[in-house]
Formats: C-alpha cells, sequence, structure tokens
C-alpha cells in the first residue's frame, strides 16, 4: 500500500513547559478530545493537525508507521521539554480484524501532558499564549439513557457461547473470546469531556482514553515503549467484586485457584511472551500472577518486561503482539475465525490497540476494552469473555454485564 499523506506543509510544532495542569482530563474541551490518562499522568490533545484513515489489511501498520515518519519527520519542531511524549506526537485506534475498516491516526493541533512531576504543552500552527489552556467547555449530562440489545439478544449471545464451548471440547481450538455490543441513545448529545472525566475519577488505576470517538477506561496495557524498555500487562480471568471484605476476598482467593481461569491466563501470557521475544534482547515473564483488583471486577495480571532491540518503534510492537489471546484466543488464527462466525457483528476499534506514539518511535498502547463508540446521542458499548472448555454460559453473560456497568455508569453519572 502506498502513503499519501495529505498535508500541504510541514507541521510547525512547539513544546513548552507549563506549571502543574492539575486534573487533565477536567481540562479536556470541544466535542472531539483524545486522552491517555492513568492515576493523573498521561496526556489530554484536541483539535487536528493531521488525520488519516488507515487502509485495512495485514499490511496496515507498516502502512501507519511511514505515514507517520513522513508526518513528524518532515516537522519543524521546537522542543524545549524533550522527554517521551514531548514534541509532535499522534493518537491511534486500530480495529480489531485487520480486514474490517476504520483504524485512526491524528495529529492533535494542541497536548497537554503531565508526567513524573513535569508538565508542558505542545502546539501545531499559530500557538496560543503559553500556559495551560482554558477551562474546558463542557455540555452537562446527557439525561435518561435508554438501552437495547446490539447484535445478538442476551440468549442469542448464551447461544454462541455454547457453540464456542463445543469446538473448544472438540479440539478445534483452546480459548476464544466472545463479545457483546449494547446499545445506548441517551436524550442529549454525551459530552465526552465530561464522559471521560468520570471514567478517570472511578478508574484511576484504568487507562483512560479518548481517540475518534472510542472512550472508555481499559486495564490492559498492551505495550509501554520507552526507549530501550518494553513493558505489558496480561490481564486474562475475571471474577466480579464482593459485597463485603470477606467476600471479596473469597473471590480473589477462588479466582487464583480456578483451574479454568488459570490456564485462560497461561494462554494469554504465552501468547504475549511469543509476540514479544523475537524483539526483545531479554524479556522478564513472572511465573504466577498477580491479583489486579479494581472497582467492579478483579483480574488474574503479569506484568511482563524487557528490553527491545535496536530500532523497534511501538507500532512494531503493537504489530507483533495484536490479537493477543487475551482478546482473541488460542490459537489466535483460529479463535479469530470463530469469532468471524459466531459474534454476528463487527467489532470495529472495540478490543483493538489504541494510544499514541511520539517522533521517536515511543509510546504507550492498550487494548480497547470497556469501551464505547460514541456519536452524538448515541454510543455502542462492547464487553467481551474468555471462552474455555468448562465455561458456563449464564456465567458469562453476567461476566460480560459487569463489564458493561462502566459504561453504562459513566454514561449515566453513577
Amino acid at each position: 500500500m502506498s502513503v499519501t499523506l495529505g498535508l500541504t506543509r510541514p507541521l510547525l510544532v512547539r513544546t513548552v513547559a507549563v506549571p502543574d495542569p492539575g486534573d487533565l482530563l477536567a481540562r479536556l474541551r470541544g466535542p472531539a478530545p483524545y486522552a491517555w490518562v492513568r492515576h493523573g499522568e498521561g496526556l489530554v490533545a484536541w483539535g487536528e493537525a493531521a488525520r488519516v484513515t488507515v487502509p485495512p489489511g495485514p499490511g496496515r501498520f507498516a502502512w501507519a508507521r511511514e505515514w507517520l515518519a513522513q508526518a513528524l519527520g518532515d516537522a519543524d519542531v521546537n522542543d524545549e521539554v524533550r522527554v517521551p511524549g514531548s514534541g509532535p506526537v499522534a493518537f491511534g485506534s486500530f480495529t480489531f480484524d485487520p480486514e474490517s475498516p476504520g483504524s485512526v491516526l491524528a495529529v492533535p493541533a494542541m497536548v497537554l501532558a503531565r508526567r513524573g512531576g513535569r508538565a508542558w504543552l505542545t502546539t501545531i500552527g499559530d500557538p496560543p499564549p503559553l500556559g495551560a489552556p482554558a477551562a474546558p467547555l463542557t455540555g452537562g449530562s446527557p439525561g435518561p439513557v435508554r438501552y437495547g440489545d446490539g447484535s445478538l439478544t442476551a440468549p442469542q449471545w448464551q447461544h454462541a457461547v455454547s457453540l464456542a464451548v463445543r469446538r473448544i471440547r472438540d479440539g478445534e481450538l483452546e480459548k476464544v473470546v466472545l463479545a457483546r455490543d449494547l446499545n445506548a441513545v441517551a436524550e442529549h448529545p454525551i459530552d465526552l469531556p465530561l464522559l471521560l472525566s468520570r471514567l478517570g475519577r472511578r478508574y484511576p488505576a484504568c487507562y483512560t482514553f479518548s481517540c475518534a470517538g472510542l472512550v472508555g477506561a481499559t486495564p490492559e496495557l498492551l505495550v509501554r515503549h520507552i526507549g530501550e524498555a518494553v513493558e505489558s500487562l496480561v490481564l486474562a480471568g475475571t471474577t466480579a467484586r464482593g459485597a463485603t471484605p470477606a467476600e471479596d476476598a473469597a473471590r480473589g482467593a477462588a479466582l487464583r485457584a480456578s483451574v479454568k481461569d488459570r490456564h485462560e491466563h497461561t494462554c494469554a501470557v504465552e501468547s504475549v511472551r511469543d509476540a514479544l521475544s523475537p524483539l526483545c534482547k531479554d524479556l522478564t515473564v513472572p511465573p504466577e500472577p498477580e491479583l489486579l483488583v479494581l472497582s467492579n471486577v478483579q483480574h488474574l495480571a503479569s506484568p511482563i518486561s524487557g528490553r527491545l532491540s535496536d530500532g523497534a518503534s511501538v507500532l512494531d510492537v503493537v504489530s507483533a503482539m495484536h490479537p493477543t489471546a487475551a482478546v482473541g484466543g488460542t490459537p489466535t488464527g483460529r479463535a479469530v475465525e470463530v469469532i468471524r462466525e459466531l459474534e454476528g457483528m463487527d467489532r470495529g476499534r472495540y478490543a483493538g490497540p489504541v494510544g499514541w506514539i511520539d517522533a521517536h518511535g515511543d509510546g504507550e498502547w492498550g487494548i480497547a476494552l470497556r469501551c464505547g463508540s460514541i456519536e452524538g446521542s448515541r454510543a455502542r458499548l462492547f464487553a467481551g469473555c474468555g471462552i474455555m472448555a468448562d465455561s458456563d454460559p449464564a456465567a458469562e453473560l453476567a461476566e460480560a454485564q459487569s463489564k458493561l456497568r462502566v459504561m453504562q455508569d459513566a454514561l449515566e453519572g453513577r
């Protein structure tokens, strides 16, 4: 695929240090913000200096890297900060299925960021007065929200789970992740800055993200690439939180002891290890998973770290890793085929890579989970579950509904 840049002139980029801006998500403005924030640190952005729809196909990540090399490589940059994420950056969101259209890369016109006690503002084009941007403009609550079935009703989805279990027991594959979608219609247009602020407050340990109308709070870090260092957080195996501390602890202990969940987690860890090993000088994989406790669920989690070989961009790592077993299945190729057959929908950018990359190839990318695609007063919400040989359709439906509550509560202001 050839790359057409579509820019009339090189980007003029300026990055300056600014005072601590406080709550990054509260600084967002406008109807189409960009965001990547965890524990109050990260990047928020608005406006678009450049944007492109990435052509679908197996070479889409290579195409995206070439487009970025042209767009950012020709930029006239005055960067006073010189840290990962300063200077020009692009936000991106890719479809889960490489054959599905809709992957997006965008270079925002303004980026406000904070990391490690430093804050900076990047502008492209004629810069505004120095300092942090003014208070955001928000439209308020969307009012009452009505929900309706997505591609499959709950009974139809449970039937799809049953069919998947049968195929796993017949030896076709070990695991497949099946997703559900849910349609939502609000009384008024959905205010994305307000929605992001709610997600950030309730799920500070997750990565609150926004890119071209896809908004969510994902617990899953696909890859962080800063210099040689590379990190990934593998999540697979889930249980709901308990109503009391004792019940919560019991649920966590049961998750750790679950043969089904431990096997599911092992499959996910192995898929990440196999993808990263050819790109890394060294790689550290923990022997046992940790327990990641969020406000609504608990996950088995394994942090993986290593050092990349010279010259690798974060997009090269994303290309090698996606889709992981955590969102596709095992073996991956067969799992994706089963997903196409049984889900009854195009996931779009749900469960695809989402994140940011700078001009040096550094960046952070997650998997677009606990999210929704927002357009005006309408939203399409998503959740998925890892299906194994002993999965129970009713239990999987309950898990999917628990995950959908993340976006439902944010929409409703709970």
